[in-house]
């Protein structure tokens, strides 16, 4: 039987299906009495399933990065749907076919590292140059950046997603820099390679994902920020010059902004030229990516509409014919 997708789930379906499990917690309601909480997963979104009067054995069989049998039934609440789950056991791997719950990235995470080496080395200023070169040379730090998910819901949720999305936008930068030349297209790639760098340490995407102690207590901004002092400070050092403080101002302001606005989650709102284009490459990536994969994945569905994406508030329109073009 066919996967059914999270995102293809409607209000009042009756489901039978295997997800994976994202987190698992055994709780208790007002009364007291236990229920079971599960983050579901596969590769187009997550859900919350509730089991109402849990036994401890039925949570501790569940295993976080595992899978589940869920059978029950979808409901609307406040806005969004969960699944009210009259059972909920382990599934084997064996049953799955991996490709429905993990998605990669459609490019090469070689060349998109290549990519962003380029990038990073096309640098006209020297202090931007020395601060390039210390992030190139920290392989550790490269390879978390190459294996990190952009998110853990949304865009680019997948291995390379991070790696994807920033190299897909540093295209972007340097096009629209070259339109608009009173923009300083050195700080707005190097704003891109830092505005979601936190995020390495923000996320956990080894086996089960979600999010660390320190994403959870700091967020990728303030993380994002403190690892760029670091870097600056090894700029300096191998540089033998101080690093400019406007321009450390800059690039700081490039990260606590990139969310555009202050109840989105970001500290300020952009005040430079560099840092409003940056918020609207980064809404701009996020959202095609969102669209295109919406019409990936409705393929081979009936009807000219995508299925309603609950984060959009919208369906999308790809049309009765090959590319989302209508048939003659």
């Amino acid at each position: 039987m066919a996967h059914r997708y999270i995102a293809q789930l409607q209000d009042q379906e009756t489901l039978n299906g295997i997800y994976l499990v994202r987190s698992r917690h055994l709780r208790t309601n007002r009364h007291g009495d236990p229920y079971l909480h599960v983050e579901l997963a596969d590769r187009t979104g997550s859900i919350s399933a509730l089991m109402w009067n849990a036994r401890p054995e039925q949570f501790e069989r569940l295993q976080e990065g595992g899978f589940a049998r869920v059978r029950g039934k979808v409901q609307m609440y406040q806005g969004a749907i969960q699944i009210i789950a009259q059972q909920i056991s382990p599934a084997s791997p064996q049953e799955v076919n991996p490709q429905d719950y993990f998605r990669h990235s459609p490019q090469s995470l070689d060349q998109l590292a290549q990519k962003l080496a380029k990038h990073l080395r096309q640098m006209q200023d020297p202090h931007l140059q020395a601060l390039a070169e210390c992030f190139l040379m920290d392989e550790a730090l490269l390879r978390q950046f190459s294996q990190a998910p952009a998110g853990t819901k949304h865009h680019h949720a997948y291995p390379g997603g991070l790696l994807e999305h920033v190299v897909q936008m540093m295209d972007v930068a340097r096009a629209v820099a070259a339109c608009y030349p009173e923009l300083n297209a050195d700080q707005l790639v190097m704003g891109v390679f830092l505005h979601d760098l936190g995020k390495v340490r923000e996320l956990e995407y080894q086996g089960a994902w979600g999010y660390s102690d320190e994403g959870q207590l700091l967020g990728h901004i303030v993380i994002g920020v403190s690892i760029l002092e670091q870097k600056i400070a090894e700029a300096e050092k191998l540089s033998g010059e101080p690093f400019p403080r406007e321009l450390a101002l800059r690039l700081k302001h490039l990260i606590v902004s990139h969310h555009g606005q202050q109840e989105h989650g970001s500290p300020v709102i952009p005040m430079t030229l560099e840092a409003i284009t940056l918020t609207y490459l980064d809404n701009l990536d996020a959202k095609l990516h969102t669209f295109q994969q919406m019409i990936t994945e409705s393929q081979g569905s009936s009807g000219p509409w995508t299925y309603y994406h609950a984060a959009l508030g919208r369906r999308v329109f790809r049309g009765s014919g090959p590319q989302g073009t209508e048939a003659e």
